[in-house]
């Protein structure tokens, strides 16, 4: 069945690409819109994995920059579906950057973001549930559905 639950590792999901010169600012760093893209991206592939239907962005909770990452450096992201309901999934997002000559890797930012599963005609669609297994899916897992229904008190 399609909305049995599944597993958060299953929708786990890495991309790395190198930043190169035509992607970064004056100061020889990656472009903040640029790693927004790139976790757009991500999240958008963690939660197809998870759902196997068309998704569309319905927010970004949060995306805190923490590090810079350096032309000439690797860009990594993990990402996974942290929480469903209904039509709609939280993704966890971690991006790292990574020194290619050294091998040093930093935590450069994370973020949240909440996509919704579609239909052939574009409407909301049922997802599967969330099993969290890891001690950190557990953790995510519950600060999940704490923000979501703080999402929702804030809108009425």
């Amino acid at each position: 069945m399609q909305n049995e639950a599944k597993k958060a590792r299953d929708s786990l999901t890495y991309l790395t690409d190198l930043i190169l010169p035509a992607d970064t600012n004056h100061y020889g760093t990656v472009f903040g819109g640029k790693v927004m893209a790139y976790v757009d991206k991500i999240a958008g592939i963690a939660a197809m994995r998870h759902c196997r239907k068309p998704v569309v962005t319905a927010s970004g909770d949060s995306l805190d920059f923490h590090a810079p990452i350096k032309s000439g450096e690797a860009i990594n992201l993990e990402a996974f579906v942290t929480w469903a309901h209904k039509t709609s999934m939280v993704v966890y997002v971690r991006v790292e950057g990574e020194n290619l000559m050294t091998g040093e890797r930093r935590l450069t930012s994370e973020a949240y973001l909440t996509m919704i599963a579609v239909d052939e005609d574009g409407r909301p669609s049922s997802v599967p549930a969330i099993i969290p297994e890891t001690d950190l899916e557990i953790g995510l897992y519950k600060r999940a559905e704490d923000r979501y229904y703080e999402r929702k008190n804030q809108i009425k």
